[in-house]
C-alpha cells in the first residue's frame, strides 16, 4: 500500500467491534480521516476501549455511536462524513445469537446494508464501497470443498442467510443505482481470531473465559473445520480491495474472498489445543452434550481470486496466528507494556520466521504490515510497541 490513503475521508461501520477497533487503527496509521459508525461495545473488556483511549490522545477519528438499523442517523452521518470511501463493517456477527434474535440478525445485517447503501446514493465524492459479508454466505451441502466467487449463496441458519440476503441486497443497489458511479464490491471473509476479542459465542474469547475460570472449554462441534486466520490477514484484503476499485475499477472483481492457505484449515478442537499449548496444555476441552442448533460441519475458502486480481495472500499459518494471539492475550493479562523495553527489541521477520521467544506478542500488527509491504505508519509502529494492541 502506497499513500493512497493519507488524507482520504473514510466512513467506517462497526468500528468499536473487534474487527473494526483493528481496522480503524490500521487506517488512521495510514494517514486516513476516519468517521467510525457503530453501537456501543457489547461489554467489558473490549479492544475498542484500548483502541479508543488511544483515539483520544489524538487520533484523527470522529466516532458516532448510533445504531445501523437506524436508517434517518445513518444518513445523517453520512452526509456529515461525505466518506470517499466507505467500508462498512457493522453487524450481527454470531450464529448462536441469530436463533436466539433472527428478526434482529436481519433488521442489521440486511436493513442496515440497505439504509447505508441508500444514503451513499446522496454523495458526490464516494469512490468506493466495500460491504463485508461473511465465509457463510455459501450454500453449503457439507462436500467439504473450498468455496469460490461463483458459488450459489444460501445460508441455513438467520446469520448465513441474513449475510447471503447482504450480498443480493448489494448486489442490486450496484446495479440499480451505481451501474456508472463508484464501483461496490463485497468481502467475504470469517473465522478470524486475534489479540483483543472477548465476544460471546466465539472460539478464542471461550477458551480465554475458560483459563480465567479454571475450567474446560465447552465445544459444541469439536471436529467442525473452518478457515482460522488472523484478524489482520482480511483487513489487508478489505484495505487491498478498496484501493482497486479506485484505481483499477474495471479490472477489480465486486466479490471477493480472503482466507488462509488451505494448509490451515483445521478443527475446532485442534485450534484449541494448538493455543492451549501456550499455556501449557490449559484449558482443555470437553464436548458439549447439551443439544445445539445446527451449524455446518465443514467451511472453507478459495482465495484464488484475490491473489489473481489483487496480489493478495495470506501472510501467516495458523501456527503463528494462534501463537501471535495467545501471547497477546498472555501480555495483556500480564499488563507488559513493550515501550518499557524499547523499540530495538521489536522482532523482524523473514520468510515467516520470527523471534518466538519475545514476551509482547510479538509485535503481530507492525510485523505483519511490514510483511505486506505497508510503509509509514510510525503512529500504529509506536502504539504497538506501547503494548496498547500487540
Amino acid at each position: 500500500m502506497t499513500d493512497f490513503w493519507r488524507g482520504r475521508r473514510v466512513l467506517l461501520t462497526g468500528h468499536t467491534g473487534f474487527k473494526g477497533a483493528w481496522m480503524s487503527l490500521w487506517l488512521e496509521g495510514l494517514g486516513a480521516e476516519v468517521t467510525g459508525y457503530a453501537l456501543p461495545p457489547a461489554g467489558e473488556p473490549n479492544l475498542w476501549s484500548i483502541v479508543g483511549a488511544a483515539a483520544r490522545e489524538g487520533l484523527a477519528l470522529h466516532s458516532v455511536i448510533a445504531d445501523i438499523r437506524d436508517a434517518e442517523r445513518v444518513r445523517e452521518a453520512v452526509a456529515q462524513a461525505d466518506p470517499q470511501i466507505v467500508i462498512h463493517m457493522a453487524a450481527q456477527a454470531l450464529v448462536r445469537e441469530s436463533y436466539r434474535d433472527p428478526l434482529g440478525t436481519y433488521a442489521t445485517n440486511v436493513m442496515g446494508t440497505a439504509s447505508l447503501l441508500q444514503a451513499c446514493r446522496s454523495l458526490r465524492r464516494l469512490e468506493c464501497v466495500v460491504v463485508v459479508t461473511s465465509d457463510k454466505v455459501y450454500e453449503n451441502h457439507g462436500e467439504g470443498r473450498a468455496f469460490d466467487e461463483r458459488d450459489r449463496l444460501g445460508g441455513h441458519d438467520p446469520y448465513s442467510n441474513s449475510k447471503a440476503c447482504v450480498e443480493l441486497v448489494t448486489a442490486s443497489f450496484r446495479d440499480s443505482f451505481f451501474a456508472d458511479g463508484p464501483p461496490i464490491a463485497s468481502a467475504r471473509a470469517g473465522n478470524v481470531i486475534g489479540g483483543g476479542d472477548w465476544s460471546e459465542d466465539r472460539l478464542i474469547p471461550d477458551c480465554v473465559r475458560a483459563l480465567n475460570s479454571g475450567q474446560s472449554v465447552n465445544l459444541r462441534y469439536p471436529d467442525a473445520i473452518r478457515p482460522w486466520q488472523h484478524v489482520l490477514e482480511p483487513l489487508s484484503g478489505y484495505l487491498a480491495l478498496a484501493e482497486a476499485l479506485v484505481t483499477a475499477p474495471k479490472k477489480t472483481p465486486r466479490a471477493v474472498n480472503f482466507g488462509p492457505d488451505p494448509a490451515s484449515f483445521c478443527t475446532v478442537r485442534e485450534v484449541v489445543d494448538a493455543f492451549g499449548a501456550r499455556f501449557g496444555g490449559k484449558p482443555g476441552w470437553v464436548r458439549d452434550p447439551s443439544p445445539q442448533p445446527p451449524e455446518a460441519q465443514a467451511l472453507t475458502l478459495s482465495s484464488e481470486l484475490a491473489g489473481h486480481s489483487l496480489g493478495w495472500h495470506p501472510r501467516l499459518d495458523i501456527r503463528e496466528s494462534l501463537a501471535w494471539t495467545a501471547d497477546w492475550y498472555l501480555a495483556h493479562s500480564a499488563g507488559e507494556n513493550a515501550h518499557r523495553r524499547g523499540v530495538e527489541h521489536a522482532p523482524e521477520t523473514h520468510g515467516g520466521n520470527r523471534n518466538a521467544t519475545h514476551p509482547v506478542a510479538h509485535h503481530e500488527a507492525v510485523c505483519l504490515i511490514r510483511r505486506a509491504g505497508v510503509r509509514g505508519l510510525p503512529r500504529l509502529q509506536g502504539i504497538c510497541h506501547q503494548g496498547i494492541l500487540c
